[in-house]
């Protein structure tokens, strides 16, 4: 069994996947996002070492309130960079019953190698995936990211073809994801996926702007306001957010 590098644990969370979740935070991220905030996930190291077996048996301790439709998500960080980790930790859940879920950007998928070999495995034993559409415009995803999307399409794709549900989540920030054209690019790209379980409008804030201050790092979306509620309600309808209703409590 690997280890994982653990960020943090919220034991009820309600908003990250069906009915009550217990959630395992993972640190590391290979992405750089400009509206992210936690930037105290990004380096791995810094993370508390935990075994899939006593991350399991601090989960199930609270099962009896997750509900019919509850179990756990694992989100991060990016839960991906930990392949090894969330397999191990994702088949003990499945042999005790537990619906799992992995909140993830996509950022390390590749069809190449070993890993793929794993993730196919990981897809096994995996219930429902929330992915994150940064921004659908190649290079603005980069500028917003520093990195490229190609690799997070494919990865969309493929578990298109695998028919894993997913739920997709979009963060709208002004200036930047907040403009028709860029949301009726997104919509096409949904319209296309036919495992698209739910669509989310994430409104951009700026509530982790202390830790940037706190960590010494640049925020560099100062002076962005947050999306105004007519532009939250003009994506979710560019979205068609509406149309998505399974799972929905």
């Amino acid at each position: 069994m690997t280890d994982g590098y653990i960020h943090s644990i919220e034991s009820f969370g309600a908003v990250d996947g069906p009915g009550m979740r217990h959630i395992v935070f993972t640190a590391g991220c290979p992405m750089r996002c400009k509206f992210c905030h936690n930037p105290d996930t990004w380096k791995m190291d810094e993370g508390k070492k935990m075994s899939p077996a006593d991350l399991l048996q601090d989960a199930i301790k609270d099962r009896a309130y997750w509900g019919k439709k509850g179990g756990i998500t694992v989100s991060g960080g990016e839960p991906l960079m930990q392949l090894d980790f969330l397999l191990d930790f994702f088949t003990l859940a499945k042999n005790e019953g537990v619906n799992t879920c992995i909140d993830t950007s996509g950022a390390p998928f590749t069809k190449q190698g070993e890993w793929f070999e794993k993730f196919k495995k990981l897809m096994d034993v995996t219930d429902l995936l929330l992915m994150d559409i940064k921004h659908i415009d190649p290079e603005e995803h980069k500028e917003l990211t520093g990195q490229d999307n190609a690799n997070i399409v494919e990865m969309f794709r493929y578990l298109d073809q695998i028919k894993k549900p997913i739920w997709i989540r979009h963060v709208l920030v002004p200036g930047i994801s907040d403009k028709d054209e860029y949301l009726e690019r997104t919509r096409d790209f949904i319209r296309s996926l036919h495992n698209v379980e739910r669509v989310e409008v994430l409104p951009y804030h700026t509530l982790g702007v202390a830790k940037y201050k706190e960590l010494g790092i640049p925020y560099r979306l100062e002076g962005v306001p947050s999306p105004t509620a007519e532009r939250v309600q003009n994506a979710r309808r560019i979205l068609e957010c509406d149309n998505y209703t399974a799972w929905k409590e």
